[in-house]
């Protein structure tokens, strides 16, 4: 299949906005369809928090896991059953909120529909800014990863699905030197791929810099070029060595015109780079009811989620 892409040398399309659309199209909330900005963040946060404290209450779970030194450097565990078995597949979920809010005790979204059909779900926390910078929160993500492989080393394979921010470092992790960790993730199941399910991410960090977004952030034009997968893997135009994986980028129907942009473009780039990519536009979901509707067994995206994983197993 060809796969058109952005014209080398071409100006990026986000530079010909204006800085107040280019204002609007990086705000998410001012896109949602069904309420208000403000009701629609209050809901996102009380349906995260609710799930989150029906599975702490319901699954067998360990909490608050350290995978590192740092303060903020814990995840949690919740497994299918009652036994804490480690021949499972697991799927890290890392949370959204342009890396400067969310918080893993509000973001177990996809465990319920995910445990009940044999599935671990592990749901990281990183240090958002102002207190962390972008390269910590891909380094911690990426340790977050080596602890997990390193804690169950008989996995079925280990899954990524981040959404927006958290999609951004997942995808991160596409390009990570795991030699230096001094372990191979299994991010490969049987049959020789893996999920990484990018949910409505920004995978081009350049246009961030030039909105209020990055107040907290104080990323540079350079921080924003350094992190950015869509970057980096159209300079490398060649597959990273290293287990072969399934990448599934998805954006919501009602997400905004640049969120489409950024994911067709990245979903582009990786094809062109020779991974075994697909694309799909989740119907009548804005930005924040695409996460939230991965506590419904029925909502297509938990469908294709699942599906992925059981199919290889």
């Amino acid at each position: 299949m060809e796969v058109p892409g952005r014209a080398t040398g071409a100006e990026a399309p986000w530079k010909q906005l204006s800085a107040e659309e280019l204002e609007n199209q990086y705000c998410p909330s001012r896109w949602v369809i069904r309420r208000g900005a403000e009701e629609t963040l209050k809901m996102y946060t009380h349906l995260g928090d609710k799930a989150t404290k029906k599975v702490r209450a319901t699954r067998k779970s360990l909490l608050h896991v350290p995978y590192g030194d740092g303060e903020g450097e814990k995840l949690d565990i919740y497994f299918p059953g009652e036994v804490a078995a480690e021949g499972l597949p697991f799927c890290l979920f890392l949370h959204g909120g342009y890396w400067q809010s969310g918080s893993k005790d509000m973001s177990a979204f996809m465990v319920e529909p995910l445990t009940a059909r044999g599935v671990a779900v592990v749901v990281v926390a990183y240090d958002i800014a102002p207190k962390g910078t972008l390269d910590q929160m891909i380094d911690q993500v990426t340790r977050s990863i080596a602890f997990v492989q390193r804690k169950y080393p008989c996995n079925e394979g280990l899954y990524l699905c981040g959404h927006s921010a958290g999609a951004h470092l997942a995808a991160m992790m596409l390009l990570a030197n795991w030699t230096k960790h001094g372990v191979t993730p299994n991010l490969k199941g049987f049959h020789g791929t893996a999920g990484f399910f990018l949910v409505s991410g920004i995978y081009d960090l350049e246009p961030i810099v030039h909105t209020t977004q990055n107040a907290p952030l104080l990323l540079t034009p350079e921080d924003a070029r350094r992190n950015s997968p869509q970057l980096l893997l159209e300079a490398a135009l060649a597959r990273p060595s290293g287990p072969a994986c399934r990448v599934l980028v998805t954006v919501g129907q009602h997400d905004s015109p640049e969120f489409h942009r950024q994911s067709r473009e990245f979903f582009q780039t990786l094809c062109r780079g020779g991974w075994d990519a697909s694309f799909e536009e989740i119907p009548d979901v804005d930005h924040f009811e695409i996460i939230w509707s991965l506590t419904q067994q029925d909502f297509v995206l938990t469908q294709m989620i699942l599906s992925t994983i059981l199919r290889e197993l």
